[in-house]
């Protein structure tokens, strides 16, 4: 029996096993999924910044760039990871009072997903 074992999720470099097998393609295909954030028109973008630090912890000025792109752009992608983990920030988001969507990234580990998508799409949506 052969057993592998991939060193992380941000890595598709597999640990061989002394076999002739390859493990260089192990790859978790549902990572990574995003955490969008959307513009509302009832969060002050103070608390929407706060929000960002005390969650996920982000310095003053990432929680600020990323509050930025939420009110300019209509949405920010804040987050990524399993879909299960990105899942329980939207439920943490909604708690919070946010408009919170969860989507597959498009371009694989760290890719942006398309920007085509309105305020239907995804898992997560509020209302």
């Amino acid at each position: 029996m052969t057993i592998s074992v991939a060193p992380g999720p941000d890595t598709q470099e597999g640990i061989r096993t002394g076999t002739a097998e390859s493990t260089d393609s192990l790859t978790a295909p549902d990572i990574p999924w995003n955490l969008v954030i959307w513009n509302d028109p009832v969060n002050l973008m103070s608390y929407v910044s706060y929000v960002f630090q005390s969650y996920f912890g982000y310095a003053e000025s990432k929680a600020n760039k990323l509050m930025m792109e939420v009110h300019k752009k209509g949405r920010s992608i804040v987050a990524s990871g399993s879909k299960e983990q990105v899942e329980r920030h939207a439920v943490a988001m909604h708690g919070f009072g946010l408009w919170a969507t969860v989507e597959k990234a498009s371009g694989g580990p760290g890719g942006s997903a398309g920007r085509s998508g309105g305020p239907g799409q995804g898992k997560g949506k509020r209302g």
